[in-house]
């Protein structure tokens, strides 16, 4: 659920510079509002299910690993934008976050 839940809120933050470039902003926030809505309409009872099992850390941090990956293939093959090196070592800071924050220490 928080991968889909993701996709949306990526397409509401980003995919209005590409789909509505031409259309004024307000307009592109409405319509990234409600996109946003049905995020929101996933998120919120994912965090909730996701609570019941991981604390708030780890669900915050697993959510940031989550944005990663749905936000890198976003920018190369939606948006149009370059693979860059520095993907793979923000990667792997989120991938030290994740063992630090589930690591039970």
């Amino acid at each position: 659920m928080l991968v889909f839940s993701n996709l949306f809120m990526t397409y509401a933050w980003y995919g209005h510079l590409k789909t509505l470039e031409n259309k004024p902003w307000y307009i592109a926030a409405l319509i990234s509002w409600c996109i946003a809505l049905g995020e929101y309409m996933i998120q919120v009872p994912a965090n909730r299910i996701g609570y019941t099992k991981l604390s708030l850390g780890e669900l915050k941090i697993m959510q940031e690993a989550i944005t990663l990956m749905v936000f890198i293939p976003f920018s190369i093959f939606f948006m149009h934008q370059s693979f860059k090196l520095d993907y793979i070592w923000a990667g792997l800071c989120i991938v030290g976050a994740v063992f630090f924050i589930f690591r039970g220490g």
